[in-house]
């Protein structure tokens, strides 16, 4: 589970050419009040942001859930549940005492008890998965207050404290692999069982009783004040329908429109593009190291050599200003990024090196099944420029499409093609979210107990686990190179392109909060 991942927001809307239709096909929302917004914002399947790291999970979170404390947009900890706490001189014991005010939206109070439980879960995720190497003791003192002992002393343990949403303890003591969909937190919005129309609409509902901090709002840090009454989350696949509601004041707000429709947006006096994240996004595509014919190494390696970042960055953001190459595993924006063992780019790509590498791993034939998530403009695109290529050099690529939440259902699938398994999908992630490989979880190299496509390294693992005990930032730069010679080696994923992706929205939607880990925030917005 990670905070960041956020990601144009798979729930994106396949690309259509023409801006014009019938009323018929408009969408059938009605006209929205001043205390309603309506966000198209698609692919909800998942509701636990444990289970998932997809990012409308993590979004449908930040919204009903709490944390112990925030990001701001510095992507600094700052406290946010916590009202106070302190840490021993020897730096292994802390303790956190609870503000006032806290309580589940069943009318329940949050306890320290219901923290500690949220922090076991944590642990058993990648993203809690050094603090539990580390902890001695993690444990309730009264209903208000916790203590942290660990074994050693841990520098990034608050920022670590940042990541878990806290549950209530009934369901945080369920395991991380199995799902929890009661949807009962503590957040400044209350998700409505009533309301909800899967495959339709999701609704949120202000939390009366959220008691916010006092604080300016600060990136997801600062005080949570809710301006709206309710905010619907509308699914509309089609990206036609979507654009025609918004210009219709039917929506407020639209995520990650096509590129196509930028000029016709910008046309509109009602409408306007806004960039909430700055650093941008990395498309990357991730393959399953446990079947053929990528459990070879020289089979992913195939991938490095094959993929044109142009042709790709042309897929996903047409207007140069909006796309650019990525050739570290630390993003392009981040302290970390560099250029070790970064001789595989070739603008262009190198088809033939692919071919030869493929043969070297004995390809013979096998079916490439590539995940194409159909309602995501961008990655449907992608998938099927990355399938003719395959072909061109005689691999046996084969799309599978489905809406973005069918690929989160189906990448977990660990088993062969024939058992529903597949080879490639194509995600995102957040630039910033790559600065930090304690947390993000598609730089974890630990096998089956990682993330989707399970790459194994030992090798990079030893030097991921030194990453918390660098001391400097001179100290992690040189960690991060020696940890990308590596993974360049066993390629954990292939980077696809760069690019930048607005959001639109009507002109009357006014203080969006931007994160650098690209969250969708809905607390602080307004309507005119």
């Amino acid at each position: 589970m990670t905070i960041s991942r956020r990601n144009l927001f798979k729930a994106g809307m396949a690309a259509g050419a023409a801006l014009s239709m019938p009323s018929v096909l408009r969408a059938q929302t009605g006209p929205v009040d001043a205390r309603t917004v309506r966000i198209v914002r698609s692919g909800l399947s998942v509701f636990d942001p444990y289970f998932t790291t997809a990012d409308v999970t993590v979004d449908h979170a930040l919204a009903i859930y709490d944390t112990l404390f925030s990001l701001d947009s510095k992507l600094l900890p700052k406290p946010q549940m916590v009202g106070k706490w302190s840490v021993s001189e020897d730096k292994k014991t802390y303790t956190f005492e609870l503000r006032d005010g806290l309580g589940w939206h069943d009318g329940t109070p949050v306890t320290a008890a219901d923290c500690v439980a949220s922090i076991r879960r944590l642990g058993q995720t990648s993203a809690g998965e050094l603090l539990m190497t580390r902890a001695r003791d993690i444990s309730k003192k009264d209903d208000k207050t916790f203590t942290l002992v660990l074994k050693e002393p841990l520098g990034l343990l608050i920022d670590i404290l940042a990541r878990p949403f806290i549950m209530r303890e009934k369901d945080a003591d369920r395991p991380a692999t199995e799902q929890v969909i009661a949807n009962i937190g503590s957040g400044p919005f209350k998700f409505s069982h009533a309301l909800a129309k899967p495959g339709a609409s999701f609704t949120y509902e202000r939390n009366e009783k959220f008691v916010p901090r006092k604080e300016p709002s600060d990136g997801m840090a600062g005080g949570k004040i809710v301006k709206v009454d309710r905010v619907i989350w509308d699914n509309m696949a089609d990206a036609q329908t979507a654009l025609a509601a918004l210009q219709a004041g039917e929506v407020d707000y639209l995520y990650g429109p096509p590129a196509d429709f930028y000029s016709a947006i910008e046309a509109d006096p009602n409408l306007e593009l806004q960039v909430l994240n700055e650093a941008g996004w990395d498309m990357f595509l991730r393959m399953n190291c446990l079947q053929k014919p990528f459990d070879n190494v020289k089979a992913r390696q195939a991938m490095l050599h094959l993929i044109d970042q142009e042709a790709f960055g042309r897929v996903t953001a047409p207007d140069p200003k909006y796309r650019g190459t990525v050739t570290s595993i630390f993003g392009t924006n981040t302290p970390y990024s560099n250029d070790e063992n970064t001789g595989w780019y070739k603008k262009g790509g190198d088809p033939e090196k692919a071919k030869q590498l493929f043969k070297e791993a004995g390809y013979a034939g096998e079916k490439v099944v590539i995940l194409q998530p159909t309602s995501w403009g961008a990655a449907s695109d992608a998938a099927q420029l990355l399938a003719a290529s395959l072909r061109k050099i005689g691999v046996n690529a084969e799309l599978a499409p489905s809406d973005w939440s069918g690929v989160v259902a189906r990448r977990a699938n660990k088993g062969p093609i024939e058992s529903g398994g597949w080879s490639i999908f194509i995600t995102d992630a957040a630039d910033y979210t790559l600065s930090d490989p304690s947390a993000e979880a598609i730089l974890t190299a630990n096998g089956e107990k990682g993330w989707y496509g399970w790459p194994k390294s030992d090798e990079y693992e030893a030097l991921r686990a030194k990453w918390a005990d660098a001391a400097t930032l001179e100290e992690r730069k040189a960690l991060a190179r020696k940890m990308q010679r590596v993974w360049w080696d066993f390629v954990g994923f292939v980077m696809l392109s760069q690019y930048v992706s607005p959001i639109a929205r009507r002109k009357t939607l006014t203080g969006l909060i931007g994160t650098p880990v690209g969250s969708l925030v809905m607390w602080n917005m307004q309507k005119a």
